[in-house]
């Protein structure tokens, strides 16, 4: 594919300072156009709040997950598609090896994305060994959320620091090929960045990292539930989409859609 973006190229951007971007992606139409000015488009189980209004990923299925990549892989020529495991999709190395192998065969992702660290190690390593290109999640992992009542901020001791980056270092030693840091202060992933040789792709974890990665729905305003601080909205989603609809709904009442112009 013409100037698809690949690992290789992903590993040059972090070698060379040039900042890496992604963003959330669940259909053909929204790939599309992201497609044009992403580099690595996620199919995130966040799907399962802002796409389908559960509270929580916790019950995003692998099938479902499959689907969305499917039509949004058909879409992404140029940008890195990557595949979210869900939730108990990977609890030991064989259950992993055979649900990534399913998703390879039948997604079109370039890679796969799991939660977790050092207690991973086994399961990531089985993995690459078996040719599935890995990315790592570490810090706060929402599909932990149930198992610790909530999102809270990690690595605010230097005890918890620490094991953060003990986790970067153990996934980079069992091969995964980049990963994600989400939710920490920002000293964190920054010396996160430092102490591997891989690209970290943060999320609420500051600037210092070697790209970034928000959730189309929040940075395009249209997921109002909940907006986190980290998030930046470049576009007033919700309000302009209602105002057209309210616009077309008018028409429709007043009988002036459709009119001459819109009629064969």
């Amino acid at each position: 594919m013409k100037n698809k973006i690949t690992l290789k190229k992903l590993q040059r951007m972090k070698l060379e300072g040039e900042k890496i971007v992604m963003i959330t992606a669940y259909d053909a139409l929204f790939a599309s156009i992201f497609n044009e000015y992403v580099d690595i488009i996620l199919v995130g189980d966040s799907l399962n709040m802002s796409f389908a209004g559960k509270a929580d990923t916790i019950s995003a299925t692998l099938d479902q997950m499959i689907y969305h990549t499917q039509v949004v892989s058909h879409k992404s020529n140029r940008s890195f598609v990557l595949f979210d495991m869900p939730f108990g999709t990977y609890p030991n190395p064989d259950v992993a090896l055979q649900n990534a192998v399913k998703v390879y065969q039948n997604s079109g992702a370039d890679a796969i994305k799991l939660e977790g660290g050092a207690e991973k190690a086994d399961v990531v390593k089985h993995l690459t060994q078996n040719s599935i290109a890995v990315f790592g999640h570490i810090g706060l992992q929402p599909q932990k959320v149930r198992s610790e009542g909530g999102y809270s901020i990690k690595g605010k001791s230097e005890d918890a620091k620490q094991g953060i980056i003990n986790d970067a270092l153990a996934l980079q030693e069992a091969g995964v090929v980049a990963m994600i840091i989400e939710g920490v202060k920002p000293d964190v992933a920054k010396a996160v960045s430092k102490a591997v040789d891989i690209p970290v792709i943060g999320i609420g974890a500051g600037a210092s990292c070697d790209g970034q990665v928000l959730v189309w729905s929040d940075m395009l305003g249209l997921y109002d539930e909940f907006t986190p601080k980290f998030v930046k909205q470049y576009l007033e989603g919700r309000e302009l989409i209602g105002k057209a609809v309210k616009e077309y709904r008018d028409d429709v009442k007043l009988g002036t859609f459709p009119s001459d112009k819109h009629t064969y």
